[in-house]
């Protein structure tokens, strides 16, 4: 599977989850579960809380860079649960995808009505 492939089931699984959670309002920890939950439902492989190490000058720091889901070890899903999106969460995702070597990253925000309208996806040379 591709990365594309791939965010069309997470796509679907995260309009599942908000509609099975009843939509915004409950912890970002809360939908993060039950959307790693639905992934793997769905035949892929999910890590929660991926940690890896952070490279500063030939040192590796102390403070390890943490996904909030990698799925399948191709595509990075951070998920937020805030009432207003913020370009800065782009920029992130952006950080980690080059730190990772990775080319997608979708942005989910569970905070709006509609999640369709809270999907970002983000790019590194895809």
């Amino acid at each position: 599977m591709n990365e594309n492939e791939i965010s069309k089931i997470i796509v679907t699984a995260t309009i599942e989850v908000h509609r099975t959670l009843g939509g915004p309002g409950l912890l970002e920890s809360v939908y993060e579960e039950a959307l790693a939950y639905e992934l793997q439902q769905a035949g892929c492989d999910v890590q929660r809380q991926s940690q890896s190490p952070i490279h500063y000058k030939g040192v590796t720091l102390a403070t390890p860079l943490r996904i909030d889901l990698l799925v399948n070890d191709l595509v990075i899903v951070e998920c937020k649960a805030v009432a207003q999106y913020n370009a800065i969460f782009a920029t992130q995702v952006l950080t980690y995808l080059r730190l990772r070597n990775l080319k997608l990253g979708l942005i989910v925000n569970f905070g709006e009505k509609l999640v369709k309208d809270g999907i970002h996806r983000v790019v590194n040379n895809l």
